[in-house]
């Protein structure tokens, strides 16, 4: 039985740790060519160490696969093509971008710093959109030249982004414009045979071991297990995908599904008064679907914190 990704060569960010080391560790045991990008820095960015990346390789090596670590920062334009290029030199190709880099820098909005926001904002938006675009890029030149494309773009969004979370409107807007940039991502690279995708994980890992409720139990320890995510990334790069695109995946240890974004609900006719719109946006709104809480649930948004 053939594996999913053999002999494809796959970019994965942020991939010394966590989600990212799943990833990798995944996409190497169904054949891919792997080239695992860590900055090494903490969950906010600072400082830098490639030795995380370094033995993720020796663990891609070690399962007898090919690996090679790049310690580029993704969220400069620089670092982004550099990336890119360290797969295209190193194993003659790129056909798997899974961005998936981060850092935390949560505050109440009222308490948010400039230095926060953009800091957030740089890795997670600019850090998808880099490496993404100069694939893209390469994928078109090759296309240009009449060579069949195999690419995969995977990005990662969240449930705080999609949903919505107190504390994280810098995060939050990030993640709630890569699932934008995703879906608009997968139409224009559509004619060159580009697929993208995006998952919004749930796990236990560094970045959000202090964020709500530390498991008590081995099970429940179990279920926030970051290995949960790797599987439809895997899946989504290979070749039985291809006709999957535009889309967002929740994954978790309880759940995989499909977040079906925005739709419009009830409407009316256009009013140029604005005295008269109060009777008729309280009937819209009666109507209307409840903004999802983050269980992705109906009903779930916590209106109650709104002010009476």
């Amino acid at each position: 039985m053939s594996k999913l990704c053999e002999g494809r060569v796959a970019v994965v960010t942020g991939a010394g740790r966590g989600i990212g080391r799943e990833h990798a560790l995944s996409l190497a045991a169904q054949g891919a060519k792997v080239v695992v990008n860590d900055l090494g820095g903490g969950i906010d960015g600072s400082g830098g160490d490639l030795s995380p990346a370094q033995q993720v390789v020796e663990e891609i090596k070690g399962m007898g696969g090919e690996a090679v670590a790049n310690g580029d920062d993704i969220s400069s334009w620089e670092g982004a093509q550099r990336l890119i290029n360290t797969a295209i030199e190193t194993f003659g190709d790129i056909n798997i971008v899974v961005n998936n880099a981060g850092i935390l820098r949560d505050r109440m909005l009222t308490n948010m710093t400039e230095e926060e926001w953009d800091a957030v904002i740089k890795v997670h938006l600019k850090g998808t959109f880099g490496p993404t675009r100069w694939a893209a890029a390469y994928w078109r030149e090759q296309s240009k030249a009449g060579k069949e494309v195999y690419g995969r773009v995977i990005n990662t969004t969240s449930v705080s982004g999609i949903y919505g979370n107190l504390g994280q409107t810098n995060y939050g807007a990030a993640k709630a414009g890569i699932a934008s940039f995703t879906i608009i991502a997968a139409l224009e690279l559509a004619r060159l045979g580009v697929t993208v995708n995006a998952v919004a994980p749930v796990a236990l890992t560094r970045m959000t071991e202090g964020l709500g409720a530390a498991p008590e139990t081995d099970e429940e320890r179990e279920m926030r297990s970051p290995r949960w995510i790797a599987p439809i990334v895997t899946w989504l790069a290979g070749s039985e995908a291809a006709h999957v695109t535009g889309r967002i995946f929740e994954a978790s240890g309880q759940t995989l599904a499909i977040a079906e974004g925005w739709h419009r609900g009830p409407s009316t006719s256009p009013i140029d008064d604005p005295t008269k719109l109060g009777p008729v946006v309280a009937d819209l709104l009666k109507n209307a679907r409840a903004n999802a809480g983050m269980d992705g649930k109906d009903g779930s948004w916590p209106q109650s914190t709104l002010a009476k």
